[in-house]
């Protein structure tokens, strides 16, 4: 074989692994990526129908069409598999309402969307919510997990929206956080525990969530009123009307 010959060879294998002026990941790695995120998927299903408990890594590796020693290997066993669960769901939720979520005209419209948006949220995430609630009852970091994914990781890009109406400008930051954290309570209060713990009709914990929501805002005005007393101590406080 001349070195021309040859020279042509090389060069043909090295294209093969470039795409659109990429190299693309070998076979081996796609496989190891495309498996682990099955047995995720997976064990999120059978921990949400069965319990973390009871479901073993055997049912999890023949719903994910692997080798139970996967599991093993890849997350170091059914608890490993948990935490990889967690952190995969996390690291998907962006908390950016910019698109397709558009401004509403005033303060009032804005809260309303905002609640229904963030029980529409929860309900998607019911199986999650499923798996993590009971695990936080005995594993605090578990607890944490929920409380940045659906409570304070998502309240400062609440509060963003929120600011940009002329009625916020008078809050306190303590009054605004404490807004923008009664969007994501009442999420997880009309989109999971009374829909899914408490059996309650879907649709009609939505209904109810709304009218929290315009009771909240005092729908279709508010009121801000600030203490700006120096002697008071107080924070600013909020009166709906």
């Amino acid at each position: 074989m001349n070195r021309t010959t040859k020279g042509k060879r090389e060069t043909g294998s090295k294209a093969k692994l470039v795409v659109s002026g990429r190299r693309t990941k070998p076979k081996r790695t796609r496989d190891r990526f495309a498996k682990k995120q099955a047995l995720i998927r997976a064990a999120l299903g059978l921990f949400a129908s069965r319990g973390y408990e009871v479901a073993t890594t055997r049912e999890i590796a023949a719903s994910a069409g692997c080798a139970e020693g996967l599991i093993h290997r890849y997350f170091n066993g059914k608890a490993g598999l948990l935490a990889a669960m967690i952190e995969h769901r996390v690291s998907k939720d962006v908390p950016d309402f910019s698109h397709p979520l558009r401004p509403a005209a005033n303060l009032a419209d804005e809260f309303l969307q905002l609640v229904d948006r963030e029980v529409e949220r929860t309900w998607e995430n019911r199986d999650f919510l499923r798996v993590c609630i009971p695990r936080a009852m005995v594993d605090p970091s578990v607890g944490s997990v929920i409380n940045k994914a659906f409570l304070s990781g998502r309240a400062k890009a609440i509060s963003t929206r929120l600011q940009h109406h002329e009625s916020c400008l008078t809050l306190s930051h303590d009054a605004m956080e404490v807004l923008a954290h009664a969007v994501g309570m009442l999420g997880l209060v009309f989109g999971f525990v009374r829909p899914v713990l408490l059996g309650h009709d879907r649709l009609g914990a939505k209904k109810m969530a709304a009218a929290v929501a315009r009771i909240l805002v005092g729908s279709p005005a508010v009121s801000v009123v600030a203490d700006r007393s120096p002697l008071s101590g107080k924070s600013p406080s909020l009166i709906f009307s």
